[in-house]
């Protein structure tokens, strides 16, 4: 006879920060995004196991403060490494502000990230080297569509133009600066 999943153990203070150990071990984070996560397991210990919900969420909230005492957990440098990231793969900063606000960053911390990761402009042109459009193209393309397709990514008219009107070689230039 097979029997369905095991039901996880009651959750302890010790517990918590295993949980929290092991995803900062597989990712970063932010401090939100790891709350979030803890939460979800107080949540169905409590359903399955009871208990005092306040008792968990405390032992929640003081192994967020262990983790950034000892460095696991720091917004500022995930948000930095986080623009950088996106911005390599050609994220404009609509699109960096919006992941980073969903993660959980506050506005100033965001500001920050931003003024250390590459400009727009470069981040419009990575990604037309990504898609081959523009100075990558291998032949004609609608401009239109180009232009269209950088301001679905959020990149603005003026940007997106400059980009696209762009030489190859300034650009590569710029690109590996």
């Amino acid at each position: 006879m097979r029997r369905g999943p095991k039901s996880p153990p009651r959750l302890t203070a010790e517990g918590v920060r295993k949980a929290a150990l092991r995803y900062l071990g597989q990712r970063s984070a932010s401090r939100a995004q790891l709350r979030r996560v803890l939460l979800r397991r107080v949540d169905r210990s409590l359903a399955i196991h009871g208990g005092d919900r306040d008792e968990l969420v405390g032992w929640v909230e003081q192994t967020l403060r262990w983790c950034e005492r000892l460095g696991y957990l720091d917004d500022a440098r995930y948000a930095r490494d986080k623009a950088r990231s996106l911005r390599r793969r050609g994220a404009s900063a609509r699109k960096v502000r919006a992941k980073l606000a969903e993660k959980g960053i506050d506005t100033p911390l965001v500001d920050v990230a931003l003024a250390q990761a590459p400009g727009e402009l470069v981040g419009a042109l990575r990604l037309l080297r990504r898609r081959r459009f523009g100075p990558w193209s291998r032949g004609e393309e609608d401009r239109r569509r180009v232009l269209a397709a950088l301001g679905r990514a959020g990149f603005g008219y003026d940007v997106a133009r400059r980009a696209l009107e762009m030489e190859r070689e300034e650009a590569e230039r710029l690109l590996s600066e």
